[in-house]
């Protein structure tokens, strides 16, 4: 009876999970989590067609006041505020997975198309502009996207094809959401579609540089 005691501890063994690398807590302790657990930042792909046509995570939908936010820890997206100004959001927001901007977070998208999606889903989008923003003293540049599966708004390719009061909308939102909280936010021009383009990339060499430094430590 002993080999088959023996067998049975080796498969025991082999049966033991690997316990993954140790990441870069500073930056991204969210990628610290239990085996299993899918994480909307770091598990979904941004695409093969990055950073054209990419995924994204829709954290608010168009139309609401609810100041929806991606929660690090979990990957789960939380209510962080209802906002304190009569706005609401113009357009479906959210955040482009797998990138990472000097704010050390992932890289922010507005995403113009037809309908109201559900918080929490991702979808397909094409950049066509870049919204260079400064929040209360922080840059924190916007995507301006089309949804790339919407048949009226998928063969938009530069934010200069868009109505000039459509953009005009988007500038006074962001200009006014934060007004009642006392904080100052600054909209600058807005940029085509390559300066989008550069943005993405950019965002997406630092998620990977962090990354790679995470292993390796």
């Amino acid at each position: 009876m002993a080999p088959a005691i023996e067998a049975v501890e080796k498969v025991k063994v082999a049966s033991t999970p690997v316990k993954p690398p140790v990441l870069n807590e500073r930056i991204l302790s969210s990628m610290t989590r239990r085996p299993g657990s899918a994480h909307s930042w770091h598990d979904l792909e941004i695409g093969p067609d990055a950073p054209t046509i990419f995924n994204c995570v829709i954290e608010i939908r168009r139309g609401s006041k609810v100041k929806y936010e991606l929660d690090k820890k979990t990957g789960l997206i939380m209510v962080d505020r209802v906002l304190y100004s009569s706005v609401v959001y113009p357009h479906n927001y959210g955040f482009i997975p797998r990138t990472l901007c000097d704010d050390s977070d992932p890289m922010d998208v507005l995403v113009i198309m037809q309908e109201p999606v559900v918080p929490g889903c991702f979808l397909r989008a094409k950049a066509i502009g870049l919204m260079p923003m400064i929040d209360q003293g922080e840059a924190d540049d916007k995507i301006i996207a089309v949804c790339a599966d919407d048949p009226e708004y998928k063969h938009f390719n530069d934010i200069k094809e868009l109505p000039p009061h459509r953009l005009a909308e988007i500038r006074r939102f962001f200009e006014d959401y934060k007004k009642n909280e006392n904080k100052e936010v600054a909209v600058n021009d807005f940029l085509p579609a390559t300066a989008a383009y550069e943005a993405i990339q950019h965002s997406m060499d630092l998620y990977a540089t962090y990354v790679v430094e995470g292993l390796r430590r």
